[in-house]
């Protein structure tokens, strides 16, 4: 189960950190990620993290200003710099593994949380 959390409404410029809380899994590494969908448009990938060696990803519309990283059970995202066009649903993901070019692509993952809105004005 993937319990996100930490959305909320703020303006151009400011910051939010989003929370994933994972239970129920139980190998040791995981692939992990932070998608969004805007109203009318496909879920994107924004950043990925496999938990054996903290390897990251990011999209290149979020590079520099978004951070992901994991503690224990728990997946972050770090939002920066946070401008209008990254207004959606976020949601966080998880798979047994992180696949090539798959890592930030919905099809790369199998378990989803319900999200949380991020409203940026």
């Amino acid at each position: 189960q993937l319990v996100e959390s930490g959305g909320g409404s703020v303006q151009a410029g400011g910051s939010l950190r989003l929370s994933c809380v994972a239970s129920g899994y139980t190998y040791s590494s995981y692939c992990m990620g932070w998608f969004r969908q805007a109203p009318g448009k496909e879920r994107e990938g924004v950043a990925a993290l496999y938990t054996g060696d903290s390897s990251t990803w990011y999209a290149d519309s979020v590079e520099g200003r978004f951070t992901i990283s994991q503690a224990k059970n728990t997946l972050y995202l770090q939002m920066n710099s946070l401008k209008p066009e990254d207004t959606g649903m976020y949601y966080c993901a998880a798979d047994r593994y992180c696949r090539g070019g798959l890592v930030l692509h919905v099809a790369g993952y199998n378990y989803w949380g319900q999200g949380t809105q991020v409203t940026v004005s």
